[in-house]
């Protein structure tokens, strides 16, 4: 796993390694009660479950990997626009700051979608943050997708509908450019399948990485 990616759960390090001393407990409880005091108990419930959900999954044969996580965020989160939730035109979320909110806007879904199944053990070369034109709302719009294989067709995982699909089957959504954690691909240089850059050049994706190193309150 690449070292970049515990920040976005810092905060909760005690939750994931599983440590049982006496310490490890006290710290993991006043994590917990403040997120509670901050936030409030749904805020505290959606953590633990989210953590609960990345321990008992890792053994998921991927599909079913995919599903728990899709369903969980859908069922369990609201769409905000960030100009309400965030006052900012575009702000892209930490899946802490996500929970924490219980909120958040397709690419929120989406970049929480995809550091959740990474944790999961889904390799990063496996799943790609999706910047698509949705032609039924006529906007942009970002899922998460998922290669089975490099030459697979592609499953895209939405916050707009509860099923995991094939991409093909989604023609309301026209692909723009991809990334994950190193590359940065075109839809226009599709047929290539090579990456066009490098995802540090996006930089809300820097940004969101820099505050991920932050605690969120």
């Amino acid at each position: 796993m690449v070292n970049w990616l515990k920040p976005f759960h810092i905060v909760l390090i005690v939750l994931i390694i599983g440590n049982n001393n006496v310490n490890g407990r006290e710290f993991e409880r006043a994590i917990l009660e403040q997120i509670q005091l901050r936030f409030g108990p749904e805020a505290r419930q959606r953590i633990e479950t989210w953590e609960n959900l990345i321990g008992k999954g890792a053994d998921m044969p991927e599909m079913e990997k995919l599903k728990s996580v899709n369903d969980f965020f859908n069922q369990n989160t609201a769409f905000i626009d960030d100009s309400i939730l965030w006052q900012k035109s575009d702000y892209w979320a930490t899946p802490i700051e996500f929970l924490l909110k219980g909120a958040g806007d397709c690419e929120d879904y989406s970049i929480a979608k995809y550091y959740t199944l990474l944790e999961m053990g889904i390799a990063e070369n496996k799943m790609r943050i999706t910047y698509v034109k949705s032609l039924t709302l006529n906007q942009a719009h970002m899922v998460l997708t998922y290669y089975e294989s490099p030459q697979a067709i592609p499953f895209v995982l939405d916050n707009l509908l509860a099923s995991i699909m094939p991409a093909t089957e989604r023609t309301d959504l026209l692909p723009v450019y991809s990334f994950n954690g190193s590359s940065l691909w075109l839809a226009k240089n599709k047929a290539s399948g090579n990456p066009a850059g490098n995802s540090e050049n996006l930089s809300l994706w820097q940004d969101l990485k820099q505050r991920a190193l932050e605690l969120p309150f």
